[in-house]
């Protein structure tokens, strides 16, 4: 017994309708992998969600006011590091440069390669907060249960200071959350002479 021309037409109609579902789920999936790097790419232009901004050198104004920066760290739970700041706190005047150091160790027997990711609070600081060399801009690669310090130069622009917004800030936290990544490795970390060890 054949089915009636009508179920047919059914049956063609659902096909298409999946059809065009399971292209909009593709699309809508390109398109969150897409903007993740666009907005990564904004934030880093603007200072928009307290991603610091990136320059050359320090400018040659230094005003005669300190700022007070708190340094955070964490790691991703798939990452087997530790990863410290050396230091908690410090007080730069605004417009000069300044030099961090943090700390990481690789707690497992085998080379692992991690990326950190950063920002900066209160957000709004994020326009003025200035780096000009991190260890954050490329992935860092430890060997079995080596250790390394990883600097990261920074500023604060003066121009925080003419900012209604920003002029009365007087300490912002500066953020590393390092996860695992599986891509290449970038230049690796290596360990400083003698400290292989954690």
């Amino acid at each position: 017994m054949t089915k009636p021309e009508h179920d047919n037409g059914k049956q063609s109609r659902h096909g298409v309708v999946a059809l065009a579902l399971a292209g909009l789920v593709a699309t809508m999936l390109g398109l969150a992998f897409a903007s993740v790097p666009l907005y990564r790419l904004f934030c880093q232009a603007t200072g928009f969600g307290g991603v610091p901004q990136r320059a050359d050198r320090a400018p040659n104004e230094i005003l005669d006011r300190t700022i007070r920066i708190r340094f955070d760290a964490n790691v991703d739970r798939s990452l087997p590091w530790t990863f410290l700041p050396d230091q908690r706190v410090m007080d730069v005047k605004i417009g000069d440069t300044a030099l961090a150091f943090f700390k990481a160790t690789n707690n497992t027997d085998a080379a692992v390669t991690g990326r950190a990711v950063f920002n900066v609070a209160p957000e709004l600081a994020g326009r003025y907060f200035t780096k000009i060399e991190c260890f954050c801009f490329k992935q860092q690669t430890l060997a079995a249960h080596a250790s390394a310090e990883m600097p990261v130069t920074f500023f604060v622009d003066p121009k925080i200071v003419d900012d209604e917004d920003t002029k009365s800030i007087s300490e912002i936290t500066l953020s590393y959350t390092f996860y695992r990544s599986d891509k290449e490795p970038g230049i690796a970390a290596a360990p400083p002479a003698g400290n292989s060890g954690s």
